[in-house]
């Protein structure tokens, strides 16, 4: 199911603004401006893509994402890019991609095993011989939700022109690898607060591997930050670079 924060046009509208460009997009757009063919899954808003076209990228560039409200945003900032509505367990693509990618966190939206697994078969179906599935996710080690409480509220200006306050609450921790909290959303065009409920998955990086290994993807590169620097146990980051094995 489509966390509500992405379903809902007025709530997926504020997240370039929750989420500004960084880093990790930087390491995403060289990537893919090197690829012939890039498949971003969970594309959300589109900003990769429409950027790697508007930087000269003349290849095939292909949004996947579920949320209809995300994808209308994608639209209409460069209809040049081919974006589809739907999941890696809902489409299929035959080793047409050279490159497949997860920004933002978005692989810790599978958080169900088979979720996870009919996922990453869904990447190995996509990427060409040779290709790569690039992705990263918070480390569990870090604990980054020990920070997802209202004292950490941010505030934010709409596409309205009006302020939103927005911070996040943990409920439960799952033993540790799934988190489930809720985001709410004050101020702006709602005349009373907007909660909404999620839950992400926290895999270190061993379980990573073997999650990638079970599909028939093997890591070739795991870094601790965006800037290639070794993965350790205390880096808030896990990005990880895989082939497909054949």
């Amino acid at each position: 199911m489509v966390d509500r924060s992405f379903a809902d046009l007025s709530l997926a509208s504020l997240y370039d603004a929750l989420h500004p460009w960084g880093p990790g997009d930087d390491f995403c757009l060289g990537l893919a401006m090197s690829a012939g063919s890039v498949l971003d899954a969970g594309c959300g808003t589109g900003r990769l893509l429409a950027r790697a076209r508007r930087a000269g990228h003349r290849g095939r560039l292909t949004g996947l994402d579920p949320a209809a409200a995300m994808l209308v945003q994608a639209r209409r900032r460069e209809p040049g890019v081919e974006w589809v509505l739907g999941d890696l367990g809902s489409r299929a693509w035959g080793g047409e991609f050279e490159l497949v990618l997860m920004t933002g966190h978005t692989f810790q939206v599978l958080v169900g095993d088979e979720e996870l697994r009919l996922a990453l078969s869904g990447v190995r179906a996509a990427l060409a011989p040779g290709g790569r599935f690039v992705f990263g996710t918070r480390n569990p080690a870090a604990g980054a939700w020990a920070g997802w409480t209202p004292e950490h509220a941010r505030r934010v200006v709409g596409p309205d022109g009006r302020a939103v306050r927005v911070w996040r609450e943990v409920e439960g921790t799952g033993g540790g690898e799934r988190v489930t909290f809720t985001t709410t959303f004050e101020g702006g065009p709602w005349p009373r607060p907007q909660t909404c409920r999620s839950t992400r998955r926290f895999l270190s990086a061993d379980a990573l591997s073997r999650s990638l290994d079970g599909a028939g993807l093997r890591v070739t590169e795991q870094y601790g930050d965006w800037e290639r620097g070794p993965l350790k146990a205390d880096s808030h980051e896990i990005i990880t670079v895989a082939e497909s094995v054949r």
